[in-house]
């Protein structure tokens, strides 16, 4: 009865930090004209960009030759979504939708965290890890991404169909959530949950190109990728503008990216970096021997880390996607990644401070936002690497036991060895 009790009483805590932290949140989406919150900046990605989009879409074709749209196919489904609330404007139904899916995503980790041999640690992380980006997540969609990233690891133990769909569903919309099937148990379960990814993938990618014309068009824009000023290797080059490097930004593709000379050799190093941590996942898959159930969740989140630290690209909401998946790990008891988890809400924090907080700063390459961008990159790092350390040697087979040595004694006879 007690038992019962405590658990009515942390999930209504639960419920009562949500509304307080997601109504702080509305209020400074409100408020998002203050300097310090950006200067519109965060709210104007929705009601001009994705509204944009929203027209061009709603005339049966994606944004073909907009270099401003590198996502899936999948994403134009989200950014449809708001017409299913026709009494709202675009904008106050993107937000509306947005919350709905993050309420979906606490609610699955307390639903989950209060079985047995579970915690509701990993809600309390997304309660209270989701607002350390202050507005941001209100106005980007990738809290609807993380939802499906989320529940397609949480349906993992009951559901390898369910949780290949999902994981799918998620990949069509930003890619990254394909990568949450790389630690589901070997053999029948990765059989499963892959084949019904692809057959589900299949499915909604013959649906799209059905109904919309141009569905691959975002490819062409990817190649020409610079290298953005908050990835690590936009730090390297912001601190080389204090060496002499006469690089400039410069707003392309979406967002402040490095022009000049060498920038394309740091893009190619990302990259290659990116094939490197490709080929350290696959070895570890290849070597793991023990899984336990919080394997899936640990190597989902090493991987998306992985993916995230060398890409030529780090976007504030990225650390959305990172946010989730560490609250899917400390769901399980057994996870290995609670300092990682502690890592990723620090740079989430930082993360806030360059965006909205001091992005000029950032965007100058002052010392402030070279130091700040060292913080959050090096944090990321760390974790990253961290991440993957913890997660190869949960899955290392466990050492023989050593028998010890007995010697004859002087008659001759080895004495029984003890047991």
């Amino acid at each position: 009865m007690n038992a019962a009790s405590n658990t009515l009483k942390a999930r209504l805590a639960l419920a009562t930090a949500w509304l307080a932290t997601r109504a702080l949140m509305l209020w400074l989406l409100t408020h998002d004209a203050v300097p310090l919150l950006g200067n519109g900046s965060v709210a104007r990605e929705v009601w001009r960009l994705y509204h944009h989009w929203y027209g061009v879409l709603a005339h049966g074709t994606f944004p073909a030759h907009d270099p401003l749209w590198q996502y899936p196919p999948g994403a134009g489904a989200v950014l449809l979504s708001p017409a299913l609330l026709p009494g709202l404007t675009y904008f106050q139904a993107f937000v509306v939708l947005t919350l709905a899916a993050d309420a979906a995503i606490a609610s699955a980790l307390t639903v989950v965290g209060g079985r047995p041999w579970r915690s509701l640690l990993g809600a309390w992380v997304w309660v209270g890890g989701l607002p350390l980006l202050l507005h941001t997540p209100l106005a980007r969609y990738d809290v609807q991404v993380t939802a499906l990233a989320v529940i397609s690891l949480l349906t993992l133990p009951r559901s390898t169909r369910a949780c290949g769909v999902f994981a799918a569903l998620g990949a069509l919309v930003k890619v990254w959530p394909v990568l949450v099937l790389l630690g589901v148990p070997r053999g029948r379960a990765t059989r499963s949950a892959w084949s019904w990814a692809a057959g589900a993938a299949a499915v909604v990618l013959g649906v799209l190109a059905a109904l919309f014309a141009h569905p691959f068009s975002f490819l062409r824009q990817q190649g020409g990728r610079g290298v953005q000023i908050e990835s690590l290797g936009g730090t390297v080059l912001a601190f080389a503008t204090h060496a002499g490097w006469p690089g400039k930004v410069r707003y392309q593709y979406g967002s402040f990216e490095f022009a000049g000379p060498h920038v394309r050799t740091v893009a190619h190093v990302c990259l290659a970096l990116s094939a490197v941590a490709f080929g350290l996942l696959l070895l570890w898959r290849l070597r793991a021997r023990r899984w336990t159930p919080a394997t899936p969740y640990d190597a989902a989140l090493s991987a998306v880390l992985l993916f995230t630290v060398t890409s030529r690209v780090i976007s504030p909401q990225y650390m959305i996607w990172l946010v989730g998946l560490a609250a899917v790990c400390l769901t399980a008891r057994q996870t290995v990644q609670r300092p990682v988890a502690v890592l990723i809400l620090a740079a989430t924090a930082v993360s806030a401070v360059v965006y909205p907080g001091l992005y000029g700063q950032v965007m100058a390459c002052t010392w402030t936002g070279c130091v700040l961008m060292l913080v959050r990159n090096g944090l990321l790092l760390t974790a990253a690497v961290w991440s993957f350390t913890r997660v190869w040697r949960s899955t290392r087979p466990a050492a023989p036991a050593r028998v010890p040595r007995v010697s004859p004694d002087s008659r001759g006879v080895t004495p029984p060895v003890p047991v």
